[in-house]
């Protein structure tokens, strides 16, 4: 098989397989959509796309939720050679402006009216509306002009815009051998039997793969556009897999750890002793009798309400784009649900290490996946080369440039560690990108920029890696606030809602804290040439941390 994703796409549809392509989401439920039917859309969409003189190599945008359409516009539009461009819903104007201008748009598809305002108020190209999507693909089925030019594996395959520490975002370009690489390892993560919860959003490539790669191995993908349906999602679709991002599991663990200590009396110590027998019995290869006749006991009155909530086939998640604590890891373990983390960055088509069902270590990332090649630099920090390593940052070799050492390795901006049996363990980031604990990448940088644009503010620091949400220490030119006569407070929150004021939610400072000094050289918090050493400042501040998120 080519490695082009219209090659990946025939090979799947090639095994005839009678189990669901997909779950699509309805007010009413969730409707089966045949492998059959996905196929004859995904020719409609593309010989529409041509008819509309969308050409080899052309960009088109999709500004949506994880919604049927946008999966099948992906197979669609890369069919033909196009390059998909996705946006999240909750990009700004501005920020569909400079994305949609940079990579030259052709053609856009939105999700509403809302979305189509957003765009139509920055872009004067061609929209179309998923309202408009069967009218679309009644365009394609009559199409009988020249069919698309061939695909070949190092074409552009899409774009995907990740935020840069300083700037606009950077369109990092992946290859249709970086797509399908990442997208047919490791094969044992699902089956033709396993149906996948698909929620993250498709502009991530955590989604992409999670997509691609199912399809792959032939899995059932359920689909999730809005989060809050998720539970009911599924309890309806009972999926036997679950990507996602740490958040998610991270809120499962806090429910029924707070469910446990509300219940009180007899309910919570029955509760407690159920984790205390699970965590037990998933720390040993070989439990003694009773600790399995106490397992299945806990299972019962504890862990099988709780699995039902998932749905009750739960059997395997993957936590990508942020780390996991260990407590939590463990807690799933002990419940018979196996949860592993991946690593992997947009750069590498998010493929990179895995853990795997059978092959794990919790704690780590697991080993390196088939074809790719990891080292540690001098300074701990990881190199890689594999065929799923990106091509380059569209527009801006210089920047491409700086992400390989001399001799091609790819750069990723992390330090860590490998053991003697080859696990990959993070321990620390180069990169002075944010990471939240719902995996959205954000640009310290920028709000820090954006804070210190005010006379009184003297430096700033944002708060957020592995964190719940974006907090910020901000520090005083006190001459400009005295003069001023204004209350510190006050002003600094008017600040800080400017600075808001343009950004989405997850991206804005929820708490701020102003400190009593500012960062010195004496300290170590600064460099001779005022650069910030954001560690030795986390370390310093540490107390003051905590408060924001207590």
């Amino acid at each position: 098989m080519a490695a082009t994703i219209p090659s990946l796409w025939q090979g799947v549809l090639g095994k005839g397989l009678a189990t669901p392509a997909y779950l699509e989401e309805q007010e009413d439920g969730w409707r089966e959509v045949p492998w059959t039917e996905a196929a004859e859309r995904v020719e409609a969409l593309g010989r529409a796309l041509l008819a509309r003189g969308v050409g080899h190599g052309d960009s088109v945008a999709v500004v949506a939720r994880t919604r049927l359409e946008w999966l099948l516009l992906d197979w669609a539009i890369m069919s033909i050679g196009a390059v998909v461009v996705g946006l999240y819903p909750s990009n700004t104007a501005s920020e569909c402006k400079y994305i949609l201008e940079h990579c030259e748009a052709v053609l856009v598809f939105v999700e509403n009216d809302e979305q189509h305002e957003k765009v139509a108020s920055v872009y004067s190209g061609p929209i179309v509306r998923f309202a408009e999507i069967a009218q679309f693909e009644d365009e394609g089925r009559a199409y009988n002009g020249p069919p698309a030019q061939p695909v070949s594996e190092d074409d552009v395959a899409t774009l995907i815009y990740t935020s840069g520490t300083t700037g606009p975002p950077k369109g990092v370009i992946l290859t249709h051998r970086n797509l399908v690489t990442a997208a047919s390892r490791p094969t044992s993560t699902t089956g033709e039997d396993d149906t996948v919860l698909l929620f993250l959003p498709m502009a991530h490539s955590f989604a992409r793969i999670a997509h691609q790669g199912s399809a792959y191995n032939g899995a059932t993908v359920a689909l999730v556009s809005d989060v809050a349906r998720v539970p009911e999602a599924l309890q309806r679709t009972k999926p036997t897999f679950l990507p996602a991002v740490p958040r998610v599991y991270e809120k499962i663990h806090a429910n029924t750890l707070g469910e446990i200590e509300r219940a009180g009396g007899l309910k919570r110590t029955l509760g407690l002793w159920a984790l205390r027998v699970g965590a037990r019995a998933s720390s040993t290869d070989r439990p003694s009798p009773l600790l399995m006749a106490q397992a299945r006991i806990a299972d019962k009155l504890v862990f099988a309400k709780v699995k039902e909530r998932l749905g009750g086939r739960l059997r395997l998640g993957i936590s990508g784009a942020a780390p996991l604590g260990l407590d939590v890891l463990q807690f799933f373990k002990s419940m018979g649900i196996l949860v592993i983390e991946g690593y992997g960055l947009t750069e590498t088509s998010s493929s990179l290490s895995v853990n795997e069902r059978d092959d794990y270590r919790l704690g780590t990332v697991g080993r390196a996946v088939e074809g790719c090649e990891v080292r540690l630099d001098e300074d701990g920090e990881i190199l890689v080369k594999s065929p799923s390593v990106f091509a380059g940052y569209y527009k801006d070799p210089e920047a491409t440039a700086a992400a390989f050492t001399q001799d091609g390795w790819f750069r990723t901006g992390d330090v860590g560690e490998i053991d003697a049996d080859g696990f990959i363990k993070i321990t620390d980031r180069k990169k002075d990108l944010i990471i939240t604990a719902g995996g959205k990448n954000i640009a310290p940088q920028n709000l820090e920029n954006a804070l210190k644009a005010s006379r009184f503010v003297s430096q700033a620091v944002a708060i957020g890696d592995r964190r719940p949400y974006v907090t910020a220490l901000i520090t005083l030119d006190r001459d400009e606030v005295n003069a001023s006569g204004r209350d510190p407070q006050e002003l600094v929150q008017e600040i800080v809602d400017a600075v808001n004021r343009d950004r989405v939610r997850v991206e804005q400072i929820k708490k701020f804290m102003i400190l009593p000094r500012d960062f010195s050289q004496e300290e170590g918090e600064v460099t001779p040439t005022l650069k910030l050493r954001r560690r030795i400042v986390q370390q310093h501040f540490a107390d003051e941390i905590e408060q924001l998120y207590a």
